[in-house]
């Protein structure tokens, strides 16, 4: 009997790699002959680093970079199985966890560090770049990205605008002479899962900053930079970055992935699964477990369960759902490749309490070997034996 088990991390508590591990044991107290197969799972996000290296038998490298307001910071990015593949986390290197409470500032803050570890893969040997948008404390459309990787943003009078969103306003002129020569023949795929331009009502600015610490007018006067950058980036690349679905993404960072480094934007979930050829495990596979933290209308709007529940159903194989919360909404999963979902608490608990990361270990372990022995028992009266399931 061959289970796949591709679920997300129960964030705050448990990896994804930890979740799935859970769910394994669970499964091998009722059946321990199983061939259980544990594949890590994201969506672009928090994880991703972590599900496509492992994924891949890759490595976790660590390095010092600088982090959103100027200062070294550890980032940890990773170097797939072949050896080709970086695997980054933006908000590893400018995540808003990075900045405390009091001190942020999209005004400021800059991408600087996201640069550095491309320039650090790049020396390691990679070519092929997965980058997850999302958790970044910017709002500087990338320059400082680019600056690291040797792009001039100059003002009117040739000299350097700086970094961070306030610099945008004061950019004449863009400079790529100087640009990392080994760009050229760098691919760059981005997972991101939201289409929002660079700028206006539903850009960077006006959307994302006010989370990041800007006040109403800093929110205009981004907004401004915004637009400026789109000029100049315009007269450089010979196109409009600013209307690319996305291009709005973490601060602006996703117009510079575009029309610099020539990234494909694309599903984050999309992207994993494919990366990690998930389907390839389902063709014998006679059930899959999957799940995340909480299952609700989000989560049918393209998340990573939902890949795995789509390709599951290609197959004809039956998916059942786990999740420490599940809302009414999550009922539209069973239009879309989920067979059946389960919640894993066993009691009422604090938040607190549930997200404890042994305890959440505990219910999903506990819970799949409570699923497996009702279809044993099915197994049982109906006579058939565990490879029939």
């Amino acid at each position: 009997m061959k289970v796949v088990i591709a679920i997300d991390s129960f964030k705050g508590s448990l990896s994804s790699s930890e979740s799935g591990e859970a769910v394994a044991a669970g499964i091998r107290a009722v059946y321990p002959d199983a061939h259980t197969v544990v594949l890590p799972l994201a969506d672009g996000g928090e994880g991703t680093v972590e599900a496509l290296t492992h994924g891949s038998g890759g490595r976790l490298r660590a390095v010092s970079v600088t982090g959103p307001l100027g200062h070294p910071v550890e980032a940890v990015y990773g170097i797939a199985g072949d050896g080709q593949t970086a695997v980054i986390e933006v908000a590893a290197a400018c995540g808003l966890p990075l900045v405390p409470r009091d001190r942020r500032d999209p005004s400021r803050t800059t991408t600087r560090g996201v640069g550095e570890l491309i320039v650090d893969a790049i020396r390691e040997g990679c070519r092929d770049f997965v980058i997850g948008l999302g958790g970044s404390a910017t709002s500087d459309a990338g320059i400082g990205m680019l600056q690291a990787l040797g792009y001039r943003f100059l003002d009117a009078d040739g000299g350097s605008v700086g970094e961070g969103g306030s610099a945008l306003e004061r950019i004449a002129h863009i400079e790529s002479s100087d640009a990392l020569p080994e760009l050229a023949s760098c691919t760059f795929r981005v997972a991101c899962d939201v289409d929002n331009p660079l700028y206006g009502p539903e850009g960077a600015a006006h959307v994302f900053a006010p989370q990041k610490g800007a006040s109403a007018a800093m929110v205009e006067q981004l907004d401004q930079g915004l637009r400026r950058f789109a000029e100049a980036a315009e007269q450089t690349l010979g196109r409009d970055i600013a209307v690319i679905p996305g291009a709005g993404a973490a601060g602006g960072l996703g117009a510079a992935l575009v029309g610099f480094l020539g990234a494909a934007l694309v599903s984050g979930a999309e992207l994993v699964l494919d990366r990690l050829d998930i389907e390839s495990h389902l063709s014998d596979a006679r059930l899959v477990i999957t799940g995340e933290g909480r299952l609700d209308g989000q989560t049918s709007r393209g998340k990573a369960p939902v890949g795995v529940a789509r390709m599951a159903q290609r197959h004809g194989v039956p998916v059942i759902a786990l999740a420490g919360g599940i809302s009414a909404e999550a009922s539209a999963l069973h239009e879309q490749g989920v067979s059946a979902y389960f919640p894993i608490l066993s009691r009422p608990m604090s938040l607190e309490a549930a997200m404890d990361p042994a305890t959440t270990a505990a219910h999903l372990r506990g819970t799949s070997e409570q699923l497996f022995r009702l279809l044993r028992a099915t197994d049982a009266a109906s006579g058939k034996t565990p490879d029939c399931l």
